[in-house]
């Protein structure tokens, strides 16, 4: 079971930028050498800057999301869904294509005490309205790009408030309004640095 699997590879410990969450991280040593040589390191097993931020963001503004249906599009760890349901949104949904991210979204969930669900599936071309769309860290390749963005500016469009975290990836899209900035600790191996300065931004239909 997936799991069994992550609670038995992962110890819950705060995160330095948002302590009031506890997560499951994996360092990169271990992520790499369990994903094998030919491949990265998971999406799940980190922290990574845009979510943080976003994290961050809704704990220290929780009316954005308090008492509303959320999104976690790409989920990855699960971090922003928590930190979601943390600041009182219901009900919260974490979305991500791969099984083992959601494994480790659940258990993240489970180790903060709140109720988050979980969607496995590519969501992109479909229209179901939340009251608040998130999205960490989206827009690292030309091709995520092209497929996210339009999907978020549709949500925008039928009245949901879309928040992304971002810490200035290539494939960053104009027009978006930016909410807040932060500057975030990051792993070196990952990002070449110690930290990243990361935005929040809304983006509009």
């Amino acid at each position: 079971m997936l799991l069994d699997f992550v609670r038995a590879h992962t110890v819950p410990a705060p995160v330095a930028f948002i302590p009031e969450v506890r997560l499951r991280p994996v360092s990169y040593t271990q992520a790499t050498e369990a994903a094998g040589a030919e491949q990265p390191p998971p999406f799940w097993a980190f922290a990574w800057a845009g979510g943080q931020a976003l994290a961050r963001h809704i704990l220290d503004e929780p009316t954005l999301v308090a008492g509303r249906s959320v999104l976690d599009l790409a989920t990855g760890s699960g971090l922003v869904a928590v930190a979601a349901a943390l600041a009182g949104a219901r009900p919260v949904v974490a979305n991500d294509i791969d099984p083992l991210s959601l494994a480790a979204a659940a258990a993240n969930a489970e180790d903060n005490r709140v109720e988050v669900e979980t969607l496995e599936g590519d969501l992109l071309d479909t229209d179901d309205k939340y009251g608040v769309v998130l999205a960490g860290d989206v827009f690292y390749s030309r091709e995520m790009a092209g497929r996210v963005l339009p999907y978020l500016r549709r949500a925008a469009g039928r009245g949901s408030l879309v928040l992304v975290g971002d810490p200035g990836r290539a494939y960053l899209p104009e027009g978006m309004v930016r909410r807040a900035t932060y500057d975030v600790p990051v792993t070196e191996a990952l990002e070449s640095c110690t930290e990243r300065r990361t935005s929040v931004w809304q983006v509009l239909s």
